[in-house]
């Protein structure tokens, strides 16, 4: 048998390091030429701007220069690439001055010049600025409302493209007529290139339509200068965008899991992927906690040891006024579900090193957790009603704290089950 809490975080650790920049850029990189006839500007948003940037501005040669945002405390050494951090997952002003800089660096581009585009989780909140007419204020209120109403990552970008001056394909437009080449790092479910960061540099696949029934669907409110705006806006004639104009997704949350489940393998441990999960993060834990009484009392789909592993980004309609992101709501509501099931443990983290707005990146569940939660006089049901997973697990001295990872393949999640 495997001691579980090592076991499970060495599971993550390897999830991590196989999204990291570090494992696959340079590789993918490698495709373009070293030196353009003209500029090679390096722009980029989200957690693993900085340090993918760190890596792009080594390779390539000539008239090099570059902007990137990302997270406060994710930044990281550059020598000629410059890096802003800004808030996340509200945007703030320090991701509208760079959006606004990063279109005047833009401006004016030749046919000969080139875009390297950066773009990994997070980018939508950290690239930000209003259509013509909308305030960042208003724009701040609907974000926080859409993050808050348990709408998915998909729904949440379908209106955020539609607010923005970057997002849906408009940056690629302001850099015609010069090549843009993306690298990206998947954070979303299905990795499709409109949805990861709002697709900055590709043609958005989302209409006007979808957008106010999505702000319908979770009565979010906005001012009646963003519904004017909505109703009346143009599509845009993606006809505009540069000729030369390539997407690379360079890590994928289903190459984490890949990674996760070959080093089970390693240690005896055999695997099973559910793959990348969407849903009401407490939803989603009754559904995983009931196919491990499945595997643990009729072995079921597999045989114990095993390990059952699942990404993707889950939600959370918050009602209450607790602390904790959906990794911490998940394996709460895991561990109310299994009542300290013997031989069973857990561990939920996402991928960059922060659960919602928190300084932890998850937490974990041991066999004995339930047991110890209700000996310190800890009610599960009550932290989970009050959306509370981050003090529940702080009691316990369970939650997983690593720092930023500068990347994101979003959320982590795996039961080991021992017989």
């Amino acid at each position: 048998m495997v001691n579980p809490e090592s076991f499970l975080k060495a599971l993550f650790n390897q999830a991590v390091k196989t999204a990291h920049p570090d494992t696959h850029l340079a590789s993918a990189l490698s495709s373009l030429d070293k030196t353009s006839q003209g500029r090679t500007i390096i722009l980029g948003a989200g957690k693993g701007a900085a340090a993918m940037a760190a890596i792009a501005e080594n390779y390539f040669e000539g008239q090099v220069e570059g902007l990137v945002v990302t997270p406060y405390q994710h930044g990281c050494s550059t020598k000629i690439v410059e890096v802003v951090e800004a808030a996340h997952p509200v945007p703030d002003d320090a991701g509208q001055e760079v959006a606004r800089r990063i279109l005047a660096l833009v401006a004016d581009l030749k046919p000969e010049d080139r875009v390297i585009f950066l773009v990994s989780g997070g980018g939508s909140a950290l690239l930000v600025l209003p259509a013509d007419g909308i305030d960042l204020k208003e724009k701040k209120r609907i974000n926080k409302q859409l993050l808050y109403s348990g709408a998915s990552i998909d729904e949440i970008n379908c209106v955020r493209k539609k607010l923005s001056q970057v997002k849906g394909g408009r940056l690629a437009l302001h850099c015609a007529p010069a090549t843009v080449h993306t690298f990206a790092i998947s954070d979303v479910p299905g990795d499709s290139p409109s949805v990861i960061a709002s697709g900055p540099t590709v043609e958005d696949d989302t209409s006007i339509e979808a957008a106010l029934e999505v702000l319908a669907r979770y009565n979010i409110h906005v001012s009646s200068a963003v519904t004017a705006y909505l109703e009346q806006q143009d599509k845009l004639d993606y006809r505009h965008l540069p000729k030369r104009n390539s997407f690379e997704i360079i890590s994928t949350p289903q190459m984490s899991l890949d990674a996760a489940a070959e080093f089970a393998l390693s240690q005896g441990i055999t695997p099973l992927i559910l793959g990348d999960l969407e849903g009401e993060s407490s939803d989603v834990a009754k559904v995983h906690g009931g196919i491990a009484r499945q595997v643990l009392h009729y072995a079921q789909p597999i045989k114990p040891p095993c390990v059952i592993i699942s990404g993707g980004e889950t939600t959370v309609t918050v009602k209450g006024r607790g602390r904790g992101g959906r990794n911490a709501e998940f394996l709460l509501a895991l561990t109310l579900d299994l009542k300290g099931k013997k031989g069973v443990s857990a561990i939920a983290c996402d991928t960059d090193g922060i659960d919602g707005s928190e300084d932890n990146a998850g937490a974990i569940m041991l066999a004995n957790t339930y047991g110890k939660a209700l000996n310190k006089q800890l009610n599960p049901r009550a932290y989970l009603e009050n959306n509370d997973g981050y003090s529940f697990f702080e009691a316990l001295d369970a939650l997983i704290v690593t720092g930023p990872t500068r990347t994101n393949v979003n959320d982590f999640r795996a039961i080991l089950i021992q017989a």
